[in-house]
């Protein structure tokens, strides 16, 4: 049987480094001829954390050309929008029905929310928030997944997919794979500007699609210590080396430590960085520049590509409602 692969980004904010390094380029490496690659816009996900219409509808843009401008090539894979594929929230109602609340209530997201609070631990959660882990679930099951690349941080979402499709199979009869997790164990965290997990959430990305001077002003805004030029530093959790690995060879890693030994400025050590990260992204910032020329490029793409899943959906959702008693009255 061959592999089905499901990469999702949320499509709120913009596209970032972290987004491109835990997310976008282990997928598009992943993506081989004996499997199935689905990328999509969790669209839907993005309504837990943004009211803001605007946003969203310029974050779907931008996340897709992201996708694109990376090297996803639409003719070999499957490339959608979650709220394109109806299937997907109906299956997460049948799936919510046989969820348990306690094992929503493990979710990492929602235990890190309700620890915030301290007189009333509900404030400001909704239940989009609490029940997205069976949303996801619902993403990856509709196509009956096999394989999900995840972040280690992220290893509690895929477990909770594969406790929901051992419950359904339990309950009624064995219908869904149980998807197993892609998990880049060579690969840490990756850091933003403050240190922390880059994340729109805390506002310390360096931006994926922007141009060359942007590029090196996020950068420059990445937090060190204040040791002077000449005096010899520690590469180990310091946040520009840290990004530094990520995109260099074993033999640059090892000639930027040197050079922390002997003391490099830290604008020196950004101005490294910079140049590392900005040849790797230069094709990928021309490609965006062109695709951005078509604007219809990303409807069309979007479009075609829920055609192309939406009878695979519908398949599965019509074999899920006759096992569980939803279908026409013989």
């Amino acid at each position: 049987m061959k592999k089905r692969i499901l990469t999702g980004i949320t499509t709120t904010g913009t596209p970032h480094v972290g987004n491109y390094l835990g997310a976008i380029k282990p997928s598009l490496e992943l993506a081989e001829e004996n499997s199935e690659s689905f990328f999509f816009l969790a669209d839907y996900h993005a309504l837990i954390k943004t009211q803001n219409t605007i946003d969203i509808k310029a974050s779907v843009k931008d996340v897709a050309l992201a996708w694109l401008s990376s090297g996803l090539d639409t003719d070999k894979s499957y490339f959608y929008k979650q709220s394109d594929i109806k299937e997907i929230t109906e299956l997460s109602w049948i799936l919510t029905c046989i969820t348990a609340k306690g094992l929503m209530n493990r979710a990492h997201a929602y235990k890190a929310a309700i620890a915030e609070n301290k007189s009333d631990e509900d404030k400001g959660i909704n239940m989009g928030l609490f029940s997205y882990p069976i949303l996801m679930a619902s993403d990856i099951l509709i196509f009956n997944s096999t394989h999900v690349p995840v972040g280690s941080d992220q290893l509690q979402h895929l477990e909770m997919t594969r406790d929901i499709a051992q419950r359904f199979n339990h309950l009624y009869k064995k219908t869904f794979n149980i998807p197993e997790a892609i998990v880049q164990e060579d690969k840490k965290v990756i850091p933003g500007l403050d240190g922390r997990k880059m994340s729109k959430s805390y506002n310390n990305i360096i931006p994926l699609l922007s141009d060359e001077k942007t590029l090196k002003k996020s950068i420059a805004k990445i937090v060190t210590n204040s040791l002077e030029p000449g005096d010899p530093k520690d590469p180990n959790g310091c946040n520009v080396f840290n990004l530094y690995t990520q995109f260099a060879s074993l033999e640059q890693q090892s000639q930027f430590k040197n050079d922390y030994k002997e003391g490099i400025s830290w604008g020196d050590a950004k101005n490294k960085l910079f140049n590392l990260i900005n040849l790797e992204l230069m094709p990928i910032r021309d490609k965006y520049n062109k695709l951005q020329e078509d604007k219809n490029l990303v409807n069309e793409l979007l479009d075609a590509g829920a055609a192309k899943v939406r009878p695979l959906a519908s398949e599965m959702l019509g074999e899920l409602r006759e096992i569980v008693g939803i279908s026409k009255i013989e």
